[in-house]
């Protein structure tokens, strides 16, 4: 497993880890169902389904928490996704969507680019790969880029781990045959036009400094009590 971290006028944010006893398949299908993602990704605030454009491509929404006291972030992406005989992949980039404008007490962040390449080793073993290029907007202090880099980035890969050996118990009892990510019959999302979207530029957004923000020390308990209902 490797990570790597910079900042520059974003987060490059990049790791790759093998998982010798889950399927390809199973981590795939972790990553889009967004009903399970509550049950694992503790930074989570937020996540939904918009609209679809097509049958792999979908417009969503996402926001997360940040170290306290930086402020919590979102953005609204377009994503899509590709089956291929050896790998799974799905990607995403920032756009605006006129029915989810930033909002006060989010900082909309913008993702260039991110993505996982989810690579078939065998039956029962992957190698998944994370890269995500992201500006989440204001000057950051830099214990928040050593924080992301030394904690939160490579928690990212261990976390999703874990939740794929759960997964295939959990869907079990959560709608098993739903996976309108493979399904798309199933799909029920309303559908969405690209001349309804645009690009989102990061210029366009408010810039906030929050470089001189002092890092606030939570209580270890409670943040592994939360982690122990989440996982």
């Amino acid at each position: 497993m490797n990570f790597l971290c910079v900042l520059t006028l974003f987060f490059l944010l990049q790791g790759s880890m093998t998982f010798p006893d889950v399927a390809a398949e199973t981590v795939y299908d972790v990553l889009h169902d967004t009903g399970y993602r509550k049950k694992w990704d503790v930074n989570m605030i937020e996540t939904r389904d918009i609209a679809r454009l097509s049958v792999n491509a979908d417009v969503g929404y996402y926001s997360w928490k940040c170290p306290k006291p930086v402020k919590n972030r979102d953005v609204v992406t377009l994503r899509s996704w590709l089956v291929m005989p050896d790998c799974y992949i799905i990607i995403n980039f920032s756009v605006k969507h006129s029915m989810y404008p930033p909002r006060r007490d989010l900082i909309r962040a913008v993702s260039f680019l991110a993505g996982y390449l989810i690579k078939i080793n065998g039956p029962t073993s992957c190698t998944l790969t994370y890269l995500a290029q992201v500006d989440p907007r204001g000057s950051l202090p830099k214990w928040v880029v050593n924080k992301s880099s030394q904690y939160l980035a490579p928690k990212i890969l261990q976390k999703l781990h874990k939740a794929s050996l759960q997964y295939p118990a959990w869907k079990k009892k959560h709608n098993s045959d739903f996976k309108p990510w493979l399904n798309p019959e199933q799909n029920t999302l309303p559908r969405i036009s690209l001349n309804e979207l645009s690009l989102q530029r990061a210029e366009s957004l408010e810039h906030v400094d929050e470089s001189q923000v002092c890092e606030v020390k939570e209580d270890r308990g409670d943040s592994e009590e939360e982690e122990g209902k989440n996982g």
